[in-house]
């Protein structure tokens, strides 16, 4: 098992766009993949479960990356929120 957490930069929190790349890279790994923000769990490989959690701009994105693949799609996320969640252009 893998965690990491990261905290949304981005004005717009994580909003339709970012949370439908997200579910598809997640989507690419093997590993089960759940977001916890905000008290509520999401599966990370799920657009409205994403949205679902409502996280705005300084929401604690909790990241559990559990299977085969792990290590690979703990990266790969992490490089995702640093380029698609931080708030800068």
């Amino acid at each position: 098992m893998k965690q990491f957490t990261y905290l949304i930069g981005d004005e717009n929190g994580m909003h339709a766009r970012p949370a439908g790349k997200l579910a598809t890279y997640a989507k690419r790994f093997v590993s089960d993949v759940s977001v916890s923000a905000n008290g509520k769990k999401a599966d990370g490989k799920r657009l409205l479960s994403l949205m679902s959690l409502g996280a705005a701009k300084g929401a604690a994105l909790e990241f559990t990356i559990t299977g085969e693949d792990e290590e690979q799609a703990c990266q790969t996320l992490r490089q995702f929120c640093e380029e698609n969640l931080c708030g800068e252009e």
